[in-house]
């Protein structure tokens, strides 16, 4: 996975393009679900509160269960009732949706082009990793630790999460096995390049798990990424995995006694899919507000509220200042050189393929 085109980004302002898309009417609700918290808010001040702006007669539903949405999609599409009309997702999620005919291949002919004329295919490059996924931002997984809880030497590896001798206290991670598993076979010993091939067997798995046993006891598992800051605002933990964004927000914005540890931060894509089926009217609304909100100015505009690089490649040069702080917002990003010296790249094919296997197992190891 090449992230060189999409390290670099900006692009340009784009016109509507309902009539682009469907001869017919328009709906005028639109249900997007999303994360909740700082990342939906940057996406509402970026291109959703615009959108409205230029639309006034549009009504727009947010539900923040985009980390039930395979769930959820499976189930809607059972019942032939598809209540989203536009779903954020992770890059492998959107790899699971396509491949079981849940989400619509994109013609991405019909997104703007780059402001610098290349095409939206081109301008995403690499990111586009799922013909059903339209890809919004690079953002990582990563751990922030309490400044003041941590002693004189705070910690700078990711396997401070497993050392509590010199970091006593409790830890919250994903309740989840993304990221964690990969940490645990990193400091366990096995080195990146052959962490993939050695968590796709079984000893691999048991491997990872005995661990995680480790800690188990002093772990606080979240399922919603706004849990993490707060529990680090409360002093509840001394250190805990969420999205780099979630970080940045309490950090920056609220002020709280955090520092963030980049070492083997684990860099992912974030998207759109459409649900496959939508009537053609809602479909119709979906494309026009997708050719405005993924164009090269409204990704830029992201990065203002958020600390998420933009995937289009045009995008990069636009990357600015914080709307509010006025600070500038690249050395903040996960893809800043300072803070990507050791990144670690999700593998999105192999959580496609192991996602529903390696969750049943490790809910099954958590309730031991």
């Amino acid at each position: 996975m090449k992230l060189t085109k999409v390290l670099m980004a900006t692009s340009a302002l784009t016109v509507g393009a309902g009539a682009a898309f469907a001869d017919g009417h328009m709906a005028s609700d639109m249900t997007i679900v999303s994360w909740g918290g700082a990342y939906q808010n940057s996406q509402l001040k970026a291109y959703v509160e615009p959108y409205l702006e230029a639309n006034p007669d549009v009504n727009i539903v947010w539900d923040e269960s985009s980390a039930e949405a395979v769930a959820k999609l499976r189930a809607m599409s059972e019942t032939g009732n598809i209540t989203w009309d536009l779903v954020d997702v992770e890059a492998a999620d959107s790899m699971r949706l396509c491949d079981e005919g849940l989400a619509m291949e994109v013609d991405y002919d019909q997104l703007a082009e780059g402001n610098d004329g290349s095409s939206a295919e081109d301008d995403f490059g690499d990111s586009i990793v799922s013909d059903c996924f339209i890809p919004q931002i690079v953002f990582s997984t990563t751990v922030g630790y309490r400044s003041d809880m941590v002693g004189d030497t705070p910690p700078e590896s990711i396997c401070a999460i497993f050392d509590t001798e010199m970091y006593p206290g409790k830890r919250a991670l994903n309740k989840r096995p993304l990221a964690n598993m990969e940490w645990a076979l990193l400091c366990d010993g096995v080195a990146k390049d052959d962490i993939y091939d050695v968590m796709a067997t079984e000893e691999g798995q048991e491997q990872a798990f005995a661990k995680l046993d480790t800690i188990k006891d002093d772990v606080i598992w979240w399922t919603a990424a706004a849990e993490t800051p707060q529990l680090l605002a409360d002093g509840e933990i001394v250190m805990g995995s969420t999205y780099n964004g979630r970080l940045f927000s309490a950090i920056a914005e609220q002020d709280q006694p955090i520092g963030m540890l980049w070492d083997a931060q684990m860099l992912d894509f974030d998207g759109w899919v459409i649900p496959e089926d939508l009537p053609e009217d809602r479909l119709a609304r979906v494309m026009d507000f997708l050719y405005f909100a993924t164009d090269t100015q409204r990704l830029a505009d992201q990065a203002a509220y958020i600390s998420y690089g933009p995937a289009r490649a045009s995008s990069a040069p636009l990357v600015g200042k914080h709307a509010e702080l006025g600070i500038e917002m690249a050395p903040h990003m996960p893809t800043d050189p300072a803070n990507s010296k050791n990144v670690f790249v999700t593998q999105y094919d192999f959580w496609a393929d192991y996602r529903d296997d390696l969750d049943a197992k490790f809910q099954a190891w958590l309730a031991n």
